[in-house]
């Protein structure tokens, strides 16, 4: 992926004022050809490494303007990201990413159906992304109504799809309620693992492409307090 150098000015009222961009360094948009030679590990070494820098207040030096106009006749993006709605979870800039790099696919809960699972499809068959990551977060209000059994409107039918983690998790000593944080904790993650195993089972061209290496699946679950993802092996 190479870098470019800018200059851009903005009218005042009174003036017309000159920037020099000259020490910004512009990221270009990734080419087919840069997607085609990534591998999912590279993918994956990738989100990991634009994480720290996140968490060190370190993200790279972007120009939304230039990646808009290079990215307006095609995408080639690196991944796709199911995440929950949540709007504390910046997603690019939590991977420190910028325009044409990463899908996102947000859904409360971060769960898989049909639609997101054609998402997936569509991402890596058809736009060549080579990794799918499923990533939950602490403190999640859709983990916590699960396990509370909230009802309200479509809420209820959508809660259900968090069930499984919540028969899944057996560990944690304490109340089984969104108040034992232990408890929250081992939904969350189960929850992701419950979606990864989703994809390969109900979808048969994702499965074949991770058994033939073309993509990887891997889960993760975002701190909302230190802006760290925690990668599930």
């Amino acid at each position: 992926m190479g870098f470019a150098q800018a200059t851009d000015g903005f009218e005042t009222s009174n003036e017309t004022i000159e920037i020099d961009r000259s020490s910004i360094l512009v990221e270009n948009v990734l080419s087919k050809e840069e997607q085609s030679a990534l591998t999912p590990d590279e993918v994956y070494n990738s989100l990991a490494a634009g994480n720290e820098r996140f968490v060190r207040s370190d993200l790279t030096a972007r120009d939304h303007s230039i990646q808009i106009r290079e990215s307006a006749t095609g995408q080639y993006p690196k991944a796709i990201i199911l995440s929950c709605v949540d709007s504390r979870i910046p997603v690019e800039d939590v991977f420190d990413k910028g325009i044409g790099d990463i899908f996102v696919a947000r859904v409360a809960g971060n769960f898989i159906n049909d639609d997101i699972l054609g998402s997936m499809e569509f991402a890596t068959k058809v736009a060549g992304a080579k990794l799918i990551l499923v990533m939950g977060h602490e403190n999640c209000g859709a983990i916590h109504a699960a396990i509370d059994g909230a009802e309200l409107g479509h809420i209820t039918k959508m809660l259900k799809n968090i069930q499984p983690a919540i028969e899944q998790s057996t560990k944690s000593e304490g109340p089984k309620s969104s108040k034992n944080r232990l408890f929250v904790h081992e939904v969350s993650e189960n929850n992701v693992r419950h979606a990864m195993e989703m994809v390969v089972k109900e979808s048969d061209l994702l499965r074949t492409m991770v058994e033939n290496g073309e993509i990887g699946i891997k889960g993760a679950v975002y701190d909302m307090d230190t802006g760290v993802v925690n990668f599930i092996h």
